[in-house]
């Protein structure tokens, strides 16, 4: 089998929605998706996120690929690009928040950056989760909220709103520890 004949029939058992398929798509492409983001945001980890965006878009949207308008590797691709940009631009307005906050704090110095930083950190965070669970969580962080209110506020049931609160704590703290272990080295 040529690797042209390789590609199609991933191509065409991802579309058809196996599960396999999306492994073999992962193991074909996401050396280019990952080079790609790399070079474009300089950054291991970015380019790691963007790379797993990538691949959870391409399987959520695979009912839009079409093998008739291009290979499965171009349609990859292309979402590589658009993610490419997504985080481009989170860094963007992560920057303007920052600039804005400065400007209004009127604070200078080491605790300033910090208190900055660490709002940064969590906002990009809450950016990983799921649209539900950050809509949580942001309730929680940024209009400091009980868990009632929240739960008011979004028509969830309370335990639904613990267990967003809980299992995105998990995933924040995770997260953060790779983030620390990765910067200490």
């Amino acid at each position: 089998m040529t690797e042209h004949d390789a590609d199609d029939d991933i191509a065409a058992r991802f579309s058809a929605g196996d599960e396999r398929a999306l492994a073999d798509a992962y193991a074909r492409w996401s050396k280019v998706v990952y080079s790609l983001a790399r070079r474009s945001l300089g950054i291991d980890a970015d380019a790691e996120d963007v790379t797993q965006q990538v691949f959870i878009s391409a399987w959520r949207g695979r009912t839009t690929f079409d093998e008739a308008k291009g290979p499965l590797g171009a349609w990859l691709v292309g979402i590589t690009r658009r993610r490419i940009a997504d985080a481009l631009e989170a860094r963007t307005r992560a920057r303007r928040i920052e600039e804005s906050w400065a400007e209004s704090s009127g604070r200078d110095g080491e605790a300033h950056h910090a208190d900055v930083s660490d709002r940064l950190m969590i906002a990009n965070e809450l950016e990983h989760l799921d649209p539900v669970p950050r809509r949580v969580m942001a309730l929680a962080f940024y209009d400091d909220l009980t868990h009632s209110e929240i739960a008011d506020t979004t028509g969830i049931p309370l335990g639904t709103v613990k267990s967003h609160i809980r299992r995105s704590l998990g995933k924040l703290r995770t997260r953060l520890e790779v983030d620390d272990d990765a910067s200490r080295r």
